[in-house]
């Protein structure tokens, strides 16, 4: 699975599953893989905002996904390393130079966010200028 499609799946198990009660860093029950054209369970609007601020309040680190691909990724259990960060960056056709890890992951997390809201996530209007 890519790792976008990692990305849209985890924050919308969280939206739809029981399991969302377990703590930040607990492993989290396998859940469909999502591909570029996943959508929110049931044709609902999945509230990544709400989502995404659950799992930061009960992670024992202090993450700024609202700023940050890594964090994000960490918050979701996913590897956040610069070798991932790079995959999602080919993933999403990155033309810039991905050896500035400060502007490609201000990049990513751009285009994250978009395409949360095109696969059903609801995202704050700030989060995809």
């Amino acid at each position: 699975m890519s790792i976008l499609g990692n990305i849209v799946s985890s924050i919308f198990h969280h939206a739809s599953s029981p399991a969302s009660a377990a703590p930040a860093g607990a492993p989290s029950p396998q859940s469909k893989p999502a591909t570029h054209a996943s959508t929110a369970p049931t044709g609902a609007t999945v509230d990544v905002a709400a989502i995404m601020d659950k799992l930061a309040s009960r992670s024992k680190e202090k993450l700024d996904w609202r700023r940050s691909i890594v964090d994000m990724m960490k918050l979701l259990n996913l590897d956040s390393s610069m070798s991932a960060r790079k995959h999602l960056a080919e993933e999403l056709h990155y033309s810039g130079n991905m050896n500035d890890s400060a502007a490609m992951n201000v990049w990513l997390h751009k285009q994250v966010m978009i395409k949360l809201a095109e696969n059903g996530g609801k995202v704050p209007n700030e989060l995809k200028a």
